[in-house]
């Protein structure tokens, strides 16, 4: 068994011992959401708000254990493994870390939620960017379209495309921590349009490379 896996079950056992230990002097309504510009606006019971975020990091550290075993083609996911493995102890970290801003913020100890997101969601896309970088044609990570999964080509000349364009989305998620009233909108708005542009593109480039194939056979 690779040694990551006990990384993640520390987690894990880590986020649960925080819950556990601060449970008897937290109240029985802990504050769980903040608004835009970092005001607390949410309430959970402490038996919800402080087991939700570590099911959560269990729930999802499975899943994705299981993605690679599940794929057709798992062989290539097995060339980027360490990429993918490192992926989900980075983003299972920036939840534990969500999970000990909500107990801290209750103990009274007020770090900003707009400032966690802003850097979580920095290092999560620019990480993004190098796991594209290094992938290879799979059913469940990378930019998969139609157009992506027919090809081996057309798969890495999308995702090193993507690979540049997340990373640029981690130094604007970044200014967050400038701008907090509008964090989300550096958060969110940059990834998605990214997405939407890299769709499209996979389907001109696949486009392309037919045309080009059908005139190399005809010649």
């Amino acid at each position: 068994m690779r040694k990551i896996i006990f990384v993640y079950f520390i987690i894990i056992l880590v986020s649960l011992g925080f819950s556990f230990y601060f449970y008897p002097i937290l109240p029985e309504k802990i504050i769980t959401h903040w608004n835009f510009e970092g005001k607390a606006d949410g309430y959970m019971s402490k038996n919800t708000g402080l087991f939700l975020m570590p099911g959560i990091i269990a729930f999802l550290t499975v899943l994705f254990f299981i993605i690679p075993e599940i794929d057709p083609l798992k062989e290539n996911i097995k060339k980027f493994r360490k990429y993918y493995d490192n992926f989900i102890l980075l983003f299972i970290l920036f939840l534990f870390l969500i999970h000990l801003q909500i107990i801290l913020w209750n103990l009274g100890i007020k770090i900003s939620p707009n400032l966690i997101l802003s850097f979580g969601f920095s290092f999560l896309f620019f990480y993004t960017g190098i796991l594209l970088e290094k992938s290879k044609r799979n059913w469940f990570i990378g930019i998969r379209t139609p157009w992506t999964l027919s090809s081996d080509n057309i798969w890495e000349r999308i995702n090193r495309i993507g690979s540049k364009l997340f990373k640029i989305s981690g130094f604007i998620a970044l200014t967050g921590i400038f701008i907090r009233n509008y964090f989300l909108i550096f958060i969110l708005i940059p990834p998605i349009f990214f997405s939407i542009f890299l769709f499209f593109y996979s389907y001109i480039l696949y486009r392309e490379v037919k045309s080009e194939n059908i005139k190399g056979f005809q010649k």
